[in-house]
């Protein structure tokens, strides 16, 4: 509400009729009028000002942290770099340890191949070796049994042979046996008639002593 809005003051003297306004009611209200104007006006700048500064200060602070995500990012990016530097001189290693592992192991493989190459060809020669040895001992053996068949066989000749002179020796004792048992009962027989006509005789004699006394 400026100052000229208030009533002015009334003269007393001529009751309805205003007076002409003083200076110092003027400066007053001039002062009063430039007073809010300037209130509202610092006021507003000052708000202007506040907002640019908060703006500015946003735009310092969103620069500050952009600066520091990208030293950040940049520190980051430094040690990803380093870290697959340090990966790469890794996998390198690795890889060359690998390969002398596999080097390794191809000529240890080798080796046993060789060994494994000679040991079966040892092996061949030892089985022919036994497989002749085993050969020459079975025509030995096959020798041996020849001999032994042919041995055997003279030997159950030489047997037969013995079988036939002892049947043909059977034979003859059981001719001569049944020829002495012939004899014997022939022997028997006339013994058997002697001691018949024995008795008979004595028979004949006692008879004849008892009609004679």
């Amino acid at each position: 509400m400026h100052a000229w809005d208030q009533e002015e003051p009334m003269n007393s003297s001529q009751p309805g009729v205003p007076e002409p306004p003083s200076r110092e009611w003027v400066v007053a209200v001039v002062r009063e009028t430039l007073r809010e104007d300037l209130d509202q006006l610092l006021a507003e700048k000052i708000a202007a000002f506040v907002e640019q500064n908060e703006r500015r200060a946003r735009e310092l602070s969103l620069m500050d942290r952009i600066v520091r995500v990208e030293e950040e990012l940049k520190a980051l990016r430094q040690i990803e770099l380093a870290r697959h530097q340090a990966w790469e001189t890794r996998f390198e290693a690795l890889q060359r340890e690998m390969t002398a592992r596999f080097v390794a192991v191809d000529d240890r493989f080798a080796a046993v191949q060789r060994e494994m190459v000679s040991r079966f060809e040892a092996m061949d020669k030892r089985f022919e070796a036994l497989q002749r040895e085993i050969t020459a001992r079975f025509v030995v053996v096959d020798d041996r049994f020849a001999a032994l068949q042919r041995e055997m066989n003279a030997h159950f000749e030489a047997v037969d042979r013995r079988f036939e002179a002892m049947d043909k020796r059977f034979e003859a004792l059981q001719r001569e046996m049944s020829a002495r048992f012939e004899a014997m009962d022939k022997r028997f027989l006339t013994l058997q008639w002697v001691m018949a006509l024995g008795f008979s005789g004595i028979a004949a004699l006692m008879g004849f002593l008892k009609f004679f006394p």
